[in-house]
């Protein structure tokens, strides 16, 4: 009898011992599976409150003052931070010929129209301008080419148009 008590206790503390080898090795496992999860709903749910629509467009190619500008609004419900903004890749030029436009001053100027020029808030219009001068003259749309824009920010949202210049 007492035999049977020694080989119960045994068991029981085996038994312990590896459920608790067991939950050390998973518990890490859940851990990270559920951080991944967490962030991957974070940028989703950052994805979907953002969105943004292409409202006016132009392109001049001739004259003194070549430039193409573009009127962004945030349609969304999310504001963006100017520092999404200053990383947004900004893709300009013929149809099939484009290129990315540096963010460096005299080439591409970017306006929030609202009151605070850190956030670009939900309903405001963002203005881009773009300069041909540093551009490659090569890829600058001439009149009554196609010319192509497109706007992509850090969280992956991208907006894209194809119109004429004038």
């Amino acid at each position: 009898m007492s035999s049977e008590s020694i080989v119960t206790a045994l068991f029981l503390i085996a038994a312990v011992v590896a459920a608790g080898v067991l939950i050390s090795a998973v518990f890490p496992i859940i851990s990270r599976t559920t951080e991944t999860f967490g962030s991957v709903a974070h940028s989703t749910d950052e994805q979907i409150r953002t969105d943004i629509k292409i409202v006016n467009y132009f392109a001049n190619s001739t004259g003194d003052d070549i430039q193409s500008q573009v009127w962004l609004k945030n349609i969304g419900t999310s504001r963006i931070p100017k520092s999404n903004l200053d990383n947004a890749d900004i893709f300009f030029g013929k149809t099939g010929n484009f290129a990315t436009i540096s963010h460096q001053p005299n080439s591409l100027i970017l306006s929030p129209q609202g009151s605070n020029p850190q956030w670009w808030n939900p309903g405001e219009t963002l203005q881009v301008t773009i300069i041909k001068e540093p551009m490659n003259s090569a890829r600058w749309p001439e009149s009554n080419e196609l010319a192509y824009f497109a706007f992509v920010l850090p969280n992956g949202v991208k907006r894209s148009i194809e119109f004429v210049a004038d």
